[in-house]
């Protein structure tokens, strides 16, 4: 079975305290309706830091990229299906799916 990456990309905190909770309810349940396809769960990201050519880092990123889930699944629709109940879509984010290749390491 494939493996696919979900992006997530901008969006907007929720406001509250409840807000949050139920927010973070709503992920609980998708990951929990996708069930065996889960790979690895929501993985949040913080404190981005880029790395240049020269070596030199500059706190921040030039993408909006905050986290990722990987999920498995038969085919980029089926994944894209997965993808398009995700409730980070509810707080005005979006979402990048893309197939992840595997490289042979020699």
């Amino acid at each position: 079975m494939k493996q696919f990456v979900i992006v997530y990309l901008g969006g907007n905190p929720p406001t509250s305290p409840e807000a949050a909770s139920q927010h973070f309810d709503k992920y609980v349940a998708w990951l929990n309706a996708l069930g065996d396809a889960v790979v690895i769960p929501t993985i949040p990201l913080k404190d981005t830091h880029t790395v240049s050519a020269d070596g030199t880092t500059e706190q921040g990123g030039s993408s909006a990229m905050s986290g990722f889930t990987i999920v498995k699944a038969e085919s980029l629709d089926a994944a894209l299906g997965m993808a398009g109940s995700c409730p980070f879509l509810e707080i005005g984010g979006s979402l990048e799916v893309s197939e992840m290749m595997e490289v042979p390491v020699q």
